[in-house]
């Protein structure tokens, strides 16, 4: 149950790339980190769908990475043809009783026509309960994913963090008339605590326009003081604008300043949720600013955006391109649970609607559906594509 390669590939997003402030150069050095990533996400992702689809009975015909014509492959004992395709732009994974790799249904007539045996390893011939799991697990699978990287690179490399003291106060900024003095700690915002100063800009950087409340730790003192983040639009040495929310605070990092805490392995486990649901909160909040005017929709971006980003993060090293991939995941298993057909998330709509009324939708309502579907993902491919085309012009 998986969309075309307009999913896995131009509704890949960079809306929590904001971070990786990094430079690639030449176009293998983004082409190579760009396929790496993809491969490990798009991997994954059919994988869920593939080993729940085993779980439940249904026969697995094809299991692909890319699209287009064959490169390599080879059968399992199964039957399943395992390949890789030509257009790396996703992957996808055909049932038996699918008519496309978009997971349509045969005719109804094909279906009709099935033995009892051949029914047995059908996927539409499933309960609508199986159907679902199997068209949720490719999902679930990118969440698991990115939560297991987390937990690796917090168990292995530990967790990096400075004190989140104010060295520096810009003139006339939200932190001045708020009242901050070079020294001050801040422990808590809105009774979150506040372990480190990546923590503070995280929060600040998304509520912009908010008035939040900061408790702060001046000589032996704990001050309460109230500030409301300024939106601005600040360009990195690479030349990549961000649009966060500001206080006006600097931190300077002088040597021993960065600490790395160790973490057990389930402490890890519990970071990588939390990480993980960062991730996914900043993604509905970006998706929510743009279509309220807070948010910019030129940060969308496809193929072409991720492939500079994966390049840029490459340069940092393998771990940090590893972090991508977890990032990404997260996006491309949240956007497939949109309710758009197509998406897995409008699979899981047909079938909610199926379970309610006790039979499916008619053929004729599911094609509408899918051909609804498709003329938005073909909108939002032309409007990503759009945006990365300017983003070059303009880097």
């Amino acid at each position: 149950a998986e969309p075309v390669a307009l999913v896995e590939g131009y509704l890949m997003s960079e809306f929590f790339l904001h971070s990786f402030n990094t430079l690639g150069h030449g176009l293998i050095g983004y082409i190579i980190p760009f396929l790496f990533v993809l491969t490990i996400v798009v991997f994954f992702h059919e994988l869920g769908h593939f080993l729940v689809a085993r779980w439940a009975g249904v026969k697995v015909l094809t299991f692909s990475l890319g699209f287009g014509p064959e490169l390599a492959g080879f059968n399992d004992r199964h039957g399943t043809r395992w390949k890789i395709s030509a257009i790396p732009l996703g992957g996808y994974v055909k049932f038996f009783g699918d008519e496309s790799e978009a997971s349509t249904p045969a005719s109804s007539e094909t279906l009709d026509r099935m033995t009892a045996e051949e029914r047995a390893g059908s996927f539409h011939h499933k309960k609508v309960g199986p159907r679902a799991a199997i068209v949720a697990a490719g999902p679930i699978a990118n969440f698991i994913l990115a939560i297991v990287i987390f937990t690796c690179l917090f168990t292995f490399f530990g967790k990096p963090s400075t004190t989140a003291r104010v060295d520096k106060i810009e003139a006339n900024s939200a932190a001045a008339k708020a009242g901050f003095q070079v020294g001050d700690v801040v422990t808590a915002i809105d009774g979150k605590t506040i372990g480190s100063f990546s923590d503070m800009q995280r929060i600040v950087g998304v509520r912009a326009g908010e008035t939040l409340n900061f408790s702060v730790k001046r000589g032996d003192s704990t001050l309460q003081l109230k500030g409301t983040p300024e939106f601005r639009e600040i360009k990195d040495s690479f030349g990549n604008v961000h649009r966060l929310g500001v206080l006006g605070i600097t931190r300077a990092t002088s040597p021993g300043d960065v600490v790395t805490e160790r973490v057990d392995p389930a402490t890890a486990a519990w970071l990588g949720v939390k990480e993980t649901w960062f991730v996914v909160e900043r993604t509905l909040s970006y998706i929510g600013g743009v279509f309220t005017g807070r948010e910019a929709a030129d940060q969308v971006g496809g193929p072409l955006r991720i492939a500079q980003i994966s390049g840029q993060v490459a340069t940092i090293g393998v771990v940090a391109l590893i972090h991508l991939a977890a990032v990404l995941s997260i996006s491309i298993g949240l956007l497939n649970l949109f309710p758009v057909p197509l998406l897995d998330g409008g699979h899981l709509l047909f079938y909610a609607v199926e379970a309610i009324r006790g039979r499916p939708l008619s053929e004729r309502a599911q094609e509408m559906g899918f051909r609804i579907g498709l003329g938005l993902v073909l909108m939002l491919m032309v409007f990503a594509t759009y945006n990365d085309i300017l983003h070059l012009a303009a880097s």
